[in-house]
């Protein structure tokens, strides 16, 4: 514990944020923190005091950091369900005292202060209730010292908004019930033989109308040199979207792995993509044809883009 409490301090050393919670997120996601842990809390407290020091706190960082180190090692882990005290609170509550000096003796204002600030953040937790996160519990205990810090301190520390980049690390993740999850948005590949008609309208599609519930791909098993001119023609008549802008004919290798793989039909043979599809549109291939006959099967996959789309909410 004690050479992952040294590798977060001379992390923090090399940081220039502001913001606690950018320079929580950046050590975090190093090697050797893991998702939960008593490393936390020496990283919570090294964050926010060198967000304090970047801010124009005057404290010398090398001494602070070396005192809150001293002062994390000495925790236990697992202090919020064996003690009632959550490690990550402890550890900005600890920053604060070393800001102001504060110890068991203090007459000044610091002592209440700190006080009012850990119960303040332990509310804070208690609110959204367990099992314990470490990265949860650093978030909502950031929240309040930054509101303390900016209200009782000549700097003004910076803040963002929250979003979880842990989840998937975490096996008891509470999910929606955490203000900070984000839910990973499906990714959907339309599939056909030459990327270049059919799936480049579905991708196109796809992203204006239903980028907001899954990311949309297309791909093919052999590629066309530019996209079908008549359906780039047509789309930027009936949507504005110049698809050669944003666009271009790819291989299926060169996409991320799909959750969903929709062939757009298979008249002019599938594609073999290593398993099966997850669902077969069947349409038509309109190149070749009339304006007319593009535009139904267009619509068709507007269609099916909004019905998927509803399926996916």
């Amino acid at each position: 514990m004690e050479d992952r409490a040294k590798k977060i301090i001379e992390a923090c050393l090399h940081e220039k944020s502001k913001n606690p919670i950018d320079i929580f997120n950046k050590i975090a996601q190093m090697d050797f923190i893991r998702i939960h842990g008593p490393e936390h809390h020496v990283l919570d407290g090294a964050a926010l005091l060198t967000a304090f020091r970047n801010a124009g706190g005057q404290i010398d960082l090398q001494t602070s950091l070396s005192e809150l180190m001293k002062r994390g090692l000495q925790m236990p882990g697992a202090t919020c369900g064996m003690w009632g005290v959550c490690g990550a609170v402890s550890s900005m509550g600890a920053a604060l005292s070393i800001i102001d000096g504060t110890g068991p003796l203090s007459s000044d204002s610091s002592w209440g202060k700190h006080m009012e600030f850990t119960s303040k953040a332990l509310c804070s937790l208690a609110g959204v209730g367990g099992p314990r996160c470490c990265k949860r519990d650093a978030f909502l205990s950031f929240q309040k010292a930054i509101e303390h810090i900016n209200e009782n301190y000549n700097v003004a520390l910076e803040t963002c908004n929250i979003e979880c980049c842990f989840s998937e690390k975490n096996l008891q993740c509470i999910k929606q019930k955490c203000p900070f999850y984000k839910e990973s948005k499906k990714k959907v590949a339309f599939i056909c033989v030459h990327n270049s008609c059919r799936s480049q309208i579905a991708e196109a599609l796809g992203k204006l109308l239903a980028s907001d519930v899954f990311e949309s791909y297309s791909a093919g098993t052999e590629t066309k040199p530019q996209i079908n001119q008549d359906a780039v023609r047509i789309m930027k008549e009936l949507y504005g979207i110049d698809m050669e802008q944003t666009q271009y004919s790819k291989l299926i290798s060169d996409i991320p792995t799909p959750d969903i793989a929709i062939s757009m039909g298979c008249n002019v043979g599938c594609p073999f993509i290593g398993g099966a599809f997850d669902d077969n549109w069947g349409l038509e291939d309109p190149t070749g044809k009339s304006d007319e006959e593009f535009k139904i099967v267009i619509k068709e996959i507007e269609n099916r883009v909004l019905q998927l789309k509803r399926e996916l909410m």
